[in-house]
């Protein structure tokens, strides 16, 4: 387009110079150039034709005779002008450079390219094509008294552009990533460069903190780092104002330069009406003042990285959730493997005790009766493994109905003794019950059997992990006023099972009550199990108001399982001291 241009204006002024304003007025507009005009040897203006003309006063209709006969919009260094527009006639190359030019009390930095308009042949280049745009605008200072820091309406339209091509440019920046620290550092840099910022800091926001940390931060080198220092909301009006409203909030603040004070901007970003974020963007207060539509330019900024912020934040929660679910199609794939060995391991027992049986091969009664012993405890073993699974999958239905009636602790003690001491004996451990000092009873409100199921997976977890040593089973009442099923009681007791076996690691600690997870899940583990022990004694104890902890120091070090349940009534405490035995259960 522009060498079809030059053509035409060649041809044009070939023919006739004088008519050339005339006649080339209607292709300056489409060469597609915010500012284009024509000049002959001596910088007389032939055609003109700029956006910003209106904005600065000057007529359009009689443009180029106001500017040649008043000399108003001209280069601020004449001569070097001149000399460069006579070099490019007579060498006929164009060149490209910036230059100022002056009107009235403004000057305007402007990028221009010249280039000569090729004459017909055997005759003298003598004028040429300039084609530019503005760079800035300033006050001209030497022409003007009195400083004015009111912007004029060609630096208005100026700065409206470039906080434009700004917001655009974080946009595209926005779009090329979820990364928010990416998002954060590359919007405060350019924030920051584009607008000479003196500081310019993002802070994330969530509604339920009432501090914000710096997570990017803009600033001069003489400033003293604010990354990573939390800020108290309520300490900063502007900050909980922006919060509040979601509309930009400019304050003033005393300075750190002894010229004076600094303005301060500060934008919520947010998405769909929930702030998320703040920006603030600090400079020196003899900058310009930001107009309405600057304002709604930093909103509209503020919004996109609002947007951006939700979206990665968003895209973060959907990979930690994908993790999770891949962590736990993982985890179910393993514990089927170890269940289905679990299983497959009595069974095969039972068939091949059986086996002997049925063909014969028990040399006498009594070892036949000895087969068929191992038998029934090997069934009676599987049996369990499937009851523990059938638990686990209603506690996940959420079918797991429970009753509840007074259960005595003392029985529920005797009864978990004479399961587990047998056990504990054939690995010569000791097994010690202990129960709390009382002149009656002490009663929970529980459902029986599922307390039951509760304390023979604790002690025959124990036993199985304890090698040397011992397990202990003991309890102690804590006489502080529960609610559950909309019933007070007057305390909790807890039970409370330590042994001296192998321990748990604490960074392995917080397997044990995962579902589907063990402490050591691999195929050559030393110590069977499905792993759902922990896990459905948790699921058990919170059904029937109550509380389970873990407590380990590490490997070889025992551990200890505690689990409360409701008191149903408090009984009376047995003391040395009647004194004290008065105060202790009125506690």
């Amino acid at each position: 387009m522009t060498i079809t241009a030059n053509s035409q204006l060649s041809n044009v002024f070939s023919q006739n110079l004088e008519s050339i304003t005339s006649k080339t007025d209607g292709l300056l507009p489409t060469l597609g150039a915010e500012l284009v005009y024509t000049q002959d040897g001596a910088g007389r203006y032939l055609t003109f034709c700029w956006q910003y003309s209106e904005l600065l006063g000057l007529s359009t209709e009689k443009i180029v005779d106001d500017l040649n006969q008043t000399q108003t919009f001209v280069p601020v260094d004449k001569v070097t002008y001149l000399e460069r527009l006579h070099r490019i006639l007579t060498n006929l190359v164009p060149e490209r450079f910036q230059c100022w030019f002056s009107y009235q009390k403004e000057l305007f930095e402007l990028d221009l390219v010249i280039s000569p308009i090729m004459p017909s042949l055997g005759t003298t280049a003598t004028t040429v094509l300039v084609m530019g745009r503005l760079v800035q605008a300033t006050l001209n200072k030497k022409q003007a008294r009195v400083a004015s820091k009111t912007p004029t309406q060609i630096e208005l339209a100026l700065r409206s552009q470039q906080h434009q091509k700004l917001v655009n440019r974080i946009t595209r920046n926005i779009r090329r990533t979820l990364d928010l620290d990416i998002i954060w550092q590359q919007t405060v840099d350019s924030l920051g460069k584009a607008l000479r910022l003196e500081r310019c800091i993002i802070c994330p926001y969530q509604p339920s903190s009432s501090k914000v940390q710096v997570k990017a931060e803009y600033r001069q080198p003489e400033l003293k780092s604010m990354l990573g220092s939390d800020i108290d909301i309520a300490s900063e009006p502007a900050f909980a104002q922006a919060l509040a409203t979601l509309e930009p909030v400019m304050m003033e603040v005393a300075g750190y330069k002894e010229s004076g004070r600094q303005k301060t901007l500060v934008v919520a970003t947010c998405y769909q009406d929930q702030a998320n974020g703040l920006v603030a963007l600090n400079w020196q207060d003899e900058c310009y003042t930001l107009t309405e539509s600057e304002l709604e330019l930093a909103k509209e900024a503020a919004d996109q990285l609002g947007t951006a912020i939700a979206h990665a934040t968003l895209y973060e929660e959907l990979e930690i959730a994908r993790q999770k679910a891949e962590e736990a199609s993982r985890l179910k794939s393993e514990f089927l493997a170890n269940v289905s060995h679990e299983i497959r391991t009595p069974l095969n027992g039972m068939i091949g005790f059986l086996k002997l049986i049925l063909e014969g091969m028990a040399d006498d009664p009594e070892e036949q009766n000895q087969f068929l012993a191992e038998a029934h405890h090997l069934s009676i073993h599987l049996l369990n493994i499937i009851n523990d699974i059938l638990d686990i999958a209603k506690i996940e239905a959420g079918k797991m109905e429970l009753t509840y009636a007074p259960v005595k602790l003392d029985e529920l003690f005797s009864h978990v003794e004479g399961f587990m001491r047998p056990q504990a004996q054939m690995k010569n451990l000791s097994f010690r019950m202990q129960m709390p000092a009382t002149s009656d009873e002490i009663i929970v409100q529980s459902n029986y059997q599922r307390l039951l199921q509760v304390m023979l997976n604790l002690v025959n977890n124990a036993i199985k992990f304890t090698h040397e040593g011992g397990v202990t089973v003991s309890a102690d009442l804590v006489l502080k006023k529960a609610n559950f099923q909309d019933q007070q009681f007057p305390g909790m007791v807890r039970v409370r099972v330590a042994d001296t076996g192998i321990g748990v690691s604490l960074d392995k600690q917080d397997k044990l009550f995962q579902l589907f997870s063990q402490v050591d899940g691999s195929r050559t583990r030393q110590y069977g199990g499905t792993g759902l022990g922990l896990v459905i004694s948790q699921k058990l104890v919170e059904a029937m108001g109550g509380e389970v902890h873990f407590y380990s120091l590490g490997e070889g070090l025992g551990s200890t399982v505690t689990f409360t349940v409701p008191l149903y009534q408090q009984p009376v405490m047995v003391s040395s001291n009647d004194s004290d035995l008065t105060s202790s259960a009125e506690c």
